[in-house]
């Protein structure tokens, strides 16, 4: 696999970590960057200072959560062509449908256990990249 960047954009610190030491294991070559919301990413969007390959996005954070995430950068036309993934805690069939209406690609729960990130992002990278 070629050097790839994830963005993670998520307010919990813990599941930073645990995401990219899962998705070190099943992407060693892959770079991860994060930001605690919306409005964070964005920013560093709209400065340069990512060019994800993959979008791994939170619903609930402060300031910009994930469904202004994903209205604002349809509106502005950000990321065209990288595929979004939702990320979330949530397992509710209508937040998954907004999301999946609103541009996100794939809708998953958080998993519990360290040996079920690894498979989810196993998944996701083999789907994509």
């Amino acid at each position: 696999m070629n050097s790839l960047t994830c963005f993670l954009i998520d307010d919990d610190v813990d599941d930073w970590e645990i995401f990219c030491a899962a998705l070190d294991v099943v992407a060693p070559s892959c770079k991860c960057i994060t930001a605690e919301n919306g409005q964070i990413a964005l920013e560093m969007l709209n400065a340069g200072k990512v060019s994800p390959d993959i979008v791994f996005l939170d619903i609930n954070m402060p300031l910009m959560n994930g469904p202004q995430f994903l209205q604002e950068i349809n509106r502005l036309k950000i990321l065209q062509g990288i595929p979004i993934v939702v990320l979330t805690t949530s397992a509710d069939v209508n937040t998954k449908a907004t999301m999946l209406e609103s541009g996100a690609e794939k809708f998953i729960t958080k998993p519990d256990k360290f040996f079920e990130w690894e498979i989810v992002l196993k998944d996701v990278m083999k789907e994509y990249y």
